[in-house]
């Protein structure tokens, strides 16, 4: 038979919904401290939602984009409420290693414009996530570390920067010489 809803693995006992919750969000904050114990580590939701499944012993049949926000969301309000950086800036999918929408509550909590654009989100959570390292004793390189893209995201983006072609040399609409990199042009100046 298969279960529905939110139970207790050990004696298949029902749990609410927002008990789960809860009782998620209490392993995920240890969980994420860790994962701000290594320079540039990130976890996937996937890989964190089995994590606190796995560490409370409560499971649930429900997909995972229909409660993993509610369990990040205690994550943000309890970074907040602690002074920590906002560790689910450390929670990426699986297939982009981007930040989700719901990264917008960092946003809206810490009192900064919530923006649509992808690219503000990552950056944002690119500059959060070194905070959290630095916070959670990861080993930084000389200079404290840089903010940086899940890594994931970086070799999409290095991917696609190798592709796109270089733009043509600038050439003088005079003589339609290549301009040298002075941008003056040597025959007409």
């Amino acid at each position: 038979m298969t279960r529905r809803g939110y139970w207790r693995e050990a004696d298949g006992s029902p749990v609410a919904a927002t008990e789960a919750h809860e009782a998620w969000a209490r392993e995920a904050y240890p969980r994420l401290s860790g994962v701000a114990g290594t320079y540039h580590a990130v976890i996937t939701y996937k890989d964190l939602g089995e994590d606190v499944q796995q560490a409370s012993g409560i499971r649930t049949s429900a997909l995972l984009h229909n409660w993993i926000g509610a369990v990040l969301g205690r994550v943000v309000h309890e970074a907040h409420r602690r002074g920590d950086p906002p560790l689910t800036a450390l929670v990426v999918r699986t297939d982009d290693g981007m930040v989700g929408e719901g990264y917008r509550e960092v946003l809206e909590l810490s009192g900064e414009q919530v923006t649509t654009e992808a690219t503000d989100r990552e950056n944002h959570a690119a500059v959060s996530r070194l905070e959290c390292y630095r916070r959670f004793g990861a080993t930084l390189p000389p200079g404290g570390g840089e903010p940086a893209l899940a890594p994931r995201l970086e070799a999409a983006l290095a991917r696609r920067r190798a592709r796109e072609p270089e733009p043509p040399a600038p050439i003088c609409p005079t003589c339609f010489v290549q301009l040298p990199t002075a941008g003056t042009c040597d025959n007409c100046a």
